[in-house]
């Protein structure tokens, strides 16, 4: 009978050694996970911050090259508009081109002449090349024919262009060094209409030529804002 409750009381003492042992376990691992969770918001929270910077950077950046381009046409002489929002450069395509046709007019070689140079001048100065991830020249069209009509006609527009800035005859090969890495053509046919002042669709208006940047870092921009939730 003794040897009988002996082992009833070793066996009750066994239990009572597991179970505190067990508690402690779990105490141990929740405090692992606690302290997972703090490194991972400390890590974000630290990754926010990077990204807020580098945010006011780029908005920095993109702010202080929309104005010197606006600074540097504001001469409506050129004929050429500065989106104050993006800094497109934006020309009706009557300087460069006849209706419906691709190639350039013979006037127009001295329109590009003169303001290449003063774009790219202002683009790539330093402080700001680095940041320039590419140089879009981009055609639009008027709703005059298909959309595939009019894909390819901005489409060969806007190769005309960069085909000329590219070639032997243009007269700055300095440019042409800077740009061969980053210039690229688009087309949009008449997929972004522009209006007249009165709100309406305006096809004269729509049947453009843009210069367009964009800045290296406008995925990480991207995807502050996802972060931020603008």
């Amino acid at each position: 009978m003794t040897s009988k409750y002996q082992r009833l009381f070793k066996n009750e003492q066994e239990e009572g050694h597991f179970w505190p042992s067990f508690t402690d376990l779990l105490t141990t691992i929740l405090l692992c996970f606690m302290l997972i969770f703090i490194c991972m918001m400390v890590i974000k929270s630290l990754q926010i911050e990077e990204m807020k910077e580098t945010l006011d950077q780029i908005m920095g950046v993109r702010a202080k090259l929309v104005s010197e381009l606006k600074e540097e046409f504001s001469d409506a002489a050129m004929g050429v508009e500065v989106d104050e929002k993006t800094g497109a450069i934006i020309f009706n395509t009557e300087i460069l081109f006849d209706y419906g046709e691709d190639e350039l007019k013979p006037q127009s070689f001295k329109f590009l002449d003169e303001f290449v140079p003063k774009y790219l001048d202002v683009l790539l100065q330093s402080g700001y090349e680095e940041y320039i991830a590419e140089i879009i020249i981009e055609g639009h069209t008027d709703r005059d024919g298909s959309y595939l009509y009019n894909l390819q006609l901005s489409q060969e527009r806007a190769y005309s262009v960069a085909d000329y800035i590219m070639s032997e005859d243009f007269p700055y090969e300095n440019i042409q060094q800077h740009v061969g890495g980053k210039l690229t053509v688009n087309s949009k046919s008449y997929s972004d209409p522009r209006t007249d002042e009165n709100g309406d669709y305006s096809a004269e208006d729509s049947r453009r030529v843009e210069f367009k940047f964009r800045l290296k870092d406008e995925e990480i921009l991207d995807k502050t804002r996802e972060i931020l939730g603008d």
